[in-house]
């Protein structure tokens, strides 16, 4: 066969690419990681006993907007870096934003209080927990960000697992936050943001091992 001819044949009855087959993929894959987070947040430690509190719902819901954000943002910006040269398209300062406001608040927090009270603000009395509970909870969510991102086709396979990975822990840090009662905002900011910011580091580290393609 000529080459013309194989051309041409390969170039007949050709169907459109559905663009938005990775979006929908991913979608349904952090819902899926998010279910798997909570459940696993619950049968290993539980619910705090005190959610129908005032205060306990002030601090959740600053947990939970926190940890959303980052889920959020990262997730628009994996979506193109599924895709060939995605990296190319993209600008991840805007990721940086969620981590900012909580520092900027937990700053707020500290400047407000007597400095006697930093130490037990920042650390509080969970701070070994988190720190093991997180990425510990984020490993199912990461597989399944990675299966979801392997639907695609990345090319920065680095970036894409760091993405994977930031995604993983903020939807870690969520089922997490139905659990922990150490509610001060430099808490939140050291560790939680901080187990979030280990686990973007450990994807980045496997994303070209696991990506790769």
């Amino acid at each position: 066969m000529k080459t013309d001819d194989l051309v041409a044949l390969l170039s007949t009855n050709l169907e459109p690419v559905d663009s938005k087959a990775v979006v929908r993929t991913l979608c349904v894959a952090i819902a899926a990681a998010a279910i798997a987070a909570l459940g696993i947040a619950f049968t290993s430690l539980g619910f705090r006993p005190d959610l129908t509190t005032g205060h306990a719902l002030i601090y959740l819901t600053i947990k939970l907007t926190f940890a959303i954000g980052v889920v959020g943002l990262s997730l628009v910006y994996l979506t193109r870096l599924a895709r060939p040269g995605g990296e190319r398209k993209i600008s991840p300062l805007l990721v940086a934003v969620p981590f900012l406001v909580v520092l900027v608040l937990a700053a707020i927090s500290l400047g407000s209080a007597p400095q006697s009270h930093w130490e037990r603000m920042i650390v509080g009395d969970e701070w070994l927990e988190c720190l093991l509970s997180i990425p510990v909870i984020a490993i199912v969510p990461f597989a399944v960000s990675i299966w979801a991102v392997r639907k695609g086709a990345p090319t920065n396979l680095s970036r894409a697992g760091a993405f994977a990975g930031l995604i993983a822990g903020g939807v870690s840090a969520m089922a997490y936050a139905l659990h922990c009662t150490d509610d001060s905002l430099p808490f939140i900011a050291v560790w939680y943001g901080g187990t979030i910011v280990l686990c973007t580091l450990a994807g980045a580290a496997l994303g070209p091992r696991l990506l790769r393609w």
